[in-house]
């Protein structure tokens, strides 16, 4: 009997030390309250802790860095110029106790951030024109597309870039720091995710690039063809030329063959005039006589005067006419 009665209060000191233990790791800081008051100091160095059970609360709020992610909006720049903004940020807790007290939890935390950050970047991007926005200095462009050499000439025109979106994010986390420290907040970084055009500006700027790069392409295409032609052009030139001197070559080529063959001719027929003459006369029958050519001729007629006396036994010697 005296062992069970010594039992349930070993046991019930025990479920009060395990209920009143707890443990701080290293990304964690607590806050212990009594009665929803918060007591003593944050607990912030990792270790094992105890607090009274069921009438004290540990509070665990993360120690690391947390996210912040703005919804994106529409803020016109100082130029007019309607373009939506995504920012996002980081921030982390450094009073455990001041950010219990005023937002309690990290979601609080979020509505604060929404609440001090958001009008921060509105500020900042409506006092600034857009290409202050965008970049960070007056360095020149180094993307390159052909036939769009106006690009540098239009950034230029947009002005110079005096602050630039680094000291535009500075600037917004400046601002927004110092309302957040009252809530034991410290803001670390603040960026812009994404900017962009609202879809009526974004539809026109898309519209004049498609028309611009039409305008490109139809001008390469023309200079393409003009630069077809003057290749077709000169093909035809060099052509003809070719084929003038070949046939130059070759009329010069016939000449000197004709006239070697006339002097080849003249030396062969010179040692038998007779026999010349008759051989040119076969060709002139040849030419000039088939089975439906009818001539009258009279007997007096020299044009077939090798035809003369012609017979079965007799034949043609060159002094017989």
């Amino acid at each position: 009997m005296k062992l069970k009665a010594l039992i349930i209060p070993v046991i019930i000191i025990l479920v009060a030390l395990f209920s009143g233990a707890y443990t701080v790791s290293e990304t964690e800081q607590v806050i212990v309250t009594q009665f929803g008051k918060a007591i003593g100091e944050p607990k912030t160095a990792p270790g094992l802790y105890f607090k009274i059970p069921v009438v004290q609360q540990a509070n665990f709020f993360p120690k690391n860095l947390l996210e912040w992610d703005g919804d994106p909006g529409q803020v016109p720049t100082l130029d007019k110029t309607f373009i939506y903004v995504d920012t996002f940020a980081r921030w982390k807790i450094v009073d455990p106790l001041k950010f219990f007290e005023t937002v309690n939890n990290v979601m609080g935390a979020q509505a604060r951030l929404d609440d001090i950050i958001d009008p921060a970047v509105r500020n900042f991007i409506t006092s600034y024109p857009l290409i202050e926005t965008v970049r960070d200095t007056n360095r020149e462009l180094d993307t390159f597309e052909v036939g769009l050499g106006h690009t540098k000439e239009e950034a230029r025109a947009l002005g110079k870039i005096t602050e630039g979106r680094r000291k535009i994010t500075r600037g917004i986390m400046a601002q927004a720091q110092p309302k957040l420290k009252d809530f034991g907040i410290e803001l670390v970084d603040v960026q812009i995710k994404r900017l962009n055009y609202v879809e009526q500006v974004r539809k026109s700027v898309y519209a004049r690039m498609i028309a611009e790069r039409k305008q490109i392409a139809e001008k390469f295409r023309s200079e393409g063809e003009g630069e077809a032609r003057s290749i077709e052009g000169n093909q035809e030139k060099d052509l003809k030329k070719i084929t003038s001197e070949a046939y130059k070559i070759a009329q010069e080529i016939m000449g000197k063959a004709d006239a070697e063959s006339t002097m080849i001719y003249a030396q062969a027929y010179e040692k038998d005039p007779d026999f010349y003459s008759f051989v040119k006369s076969l060709d002139v029958y040849q030419n000039a006589m088939d089975s439906k050519t009818f001539l009258l001729l009279s007997t007096d007629s020299d044009f077939l005067k090798y035809f003369k006396g012609y017979g079965p036994y007799k034949q043609y010697s060159p002094g017989n006419n």
